[in-house]
């Protein structure tokens, strides 16, 4: 726990079969100052991942979920459903976050709704980090586009998915959610800006992850995400949303 607050992360799975115990591990072994486990559960939210997932995940205390419907947002409105904590950390199962770092986005949900990571800052980004000059400069244009449209704090990120939410953001927040696919990410932050919700964006360390991503880790894939993401940006502030996100997934 956290300040008495129950603290659950969601990890969605795809092709992580080789990194998911360890960063399941990882998380649990994060104790506080009195030597307690500061994450009370994690929930595995399977989604139509690699086989031997599953036998992976079984080796752990993590609770493993299968979501047919597949996408990120999916998986991770699935984990929201499922998880009962407090306070609610997402993060990928591929290594490439450090599992230290929730200590940074706790400190900060005592002030604020909502803790986004962000992997842009030079300093936080590991060598051999897929963090090329064309993910880094499109997730901080994209990050900028919301910062100006939405009237926001300062972003640097859009895509980063190590990101924690409270649960009365959450209940009021939830029902909204559109978006099933990979875009899920900038959908949350633009929905939390336009509830006039509290929210920041921290630096979080960035390194290489174990395996090969199904959509950054092709440069063709990545550039149609940064479109969706602009599309759905640019829709959100004109409220068309509805219409453009139903053509999209």
């Amino acid at each position: 726990m956290y300040k008495n607050k129950r603290v659950s992360v969601i990890l969605p799975t795809y092709n992580e079969k080789d990194s998911i115990k360890k960063v399941i591990e990882d998380f649990f072994s994060i104790k506080d100052i009195t030597n307690d486990r500061i994450v009370d559960e994690i929930i595995v939210i399977n989604n139509n991942a690699k086989e031997g997932t599953s036998e992976e995940v079984a080796k752990t205390k993590a609770k493993e979920i299968m979501e047919p419907v597949q996408g990120y947002g999916a998986a991770i409105q699935r984990g929201f459903m499922e998880a009962s904590g407090d306070l609610l950390v997402v993060c990928e199962p591929d290594d490439t976050f450090i599992a230290d770092d929730i200590i940074k986005l706790l400190s900060y949900s005592d002030d604020v709704d909502i803790v986004y990571g962000s992997r842009t800052v030079n300093h936080f980004i590991w060598t051999g980090a897929n963090m090329g000059w064309f993910l880094r400069w499109g997730n901080w244009a994209v990050a900028k586009m919301i910062e100006i449209l939405f009237n926001t704090n300062y972003l640097s990120d859009v895509g980063c998915t190590f990101r924690l939410i409270s649960r009365n953001a959450l209940i009021k927040i939830q029902d909204k959610f559109l978006v099933r696919s990979n875009f899920f990410g900038p959908e949350m932050m633009v929905r939390g800006f336009l509830m006039k919700m509290k929210c920041v964006q921290i630096p979080v360390n960035y390194k290489s992850r174990v395996g090969e991503s199904s959509v950054i880790g092709n440069f063709f894939k990545a550039f149609k995400l940064g479109i969706q993401m602009i599309i759905l940006v640019l829709s959100m502030r004109f409220r068309l949303e509805k219409k453009i996100i139903k053509l999209m997934q």
